[in-house]
């Protein structure tokens, strides 16, 4: 490997094991894209307004608006319910594209560690370099909602 190529251009192995580890407990933001509403409200069966008077939050951070969705009391998102995602195949992009995300790619080590937190980091299929290359994209492109 060539020393400014990324340590996964060989692909990393990952496969969600639906443990929600990524989805309970702990505080967070999960910001969303015109197409994550289109999505949620082909999920949900909602109106626009009732959907983001329901489900949405409007989040001030670093001189930014967003528009993200909220967590219920025990900081479980919204959507999370006892078997799981309740929009799992309609969830927003932040939630598909995880843990392909910049900052846990930053280094090798920073992606071994993920393993602590998600059980499904380094097992499972091969996510190939395009592939993984196609999420950081992705998300870099998304033009999230500033209400």
């Amino acid at each position: 490997m060539k020393m400014n190529e990324p340590f996964y251009k060989s692909g990393l192995r990952f496969e969600c094991t639906r443990c929600s580890k990524c989805c309970r407990h702990d505080p967070g933001y999960v910001f969303l894209s015109a197409n994550d509403i289109v999505q949620l409200l082909e999920a949900t069966q909602m109106k626009k307004d009732e959907l983001i008077k329901k489900i949405c939050r409007v989040i001030d951070i670093n001189g930014f608006r967003r528009l993200s969705l909220r967590e219920k009391d025990n900081f479980d998102c919204i959507f999370w319910e006892e078997d799981g995602c309740r929009v799992y195949e309609n969830r927003p992009l932040q939630c598909r594209s995880y843990p392909f995300w910049s900052h846990c790619l930053e280094s090798l080590q920073t992606w071994n560690n993920m393993s602590q937190e998600c059980p499904g980091v380094n097992r499972g299929k091969i996510h190939s370099f395009e592939e993984i290359q196609e999420w950081l994209d992705a998300r870099a492109q998304a033009e999230f909602i500033s209400p």
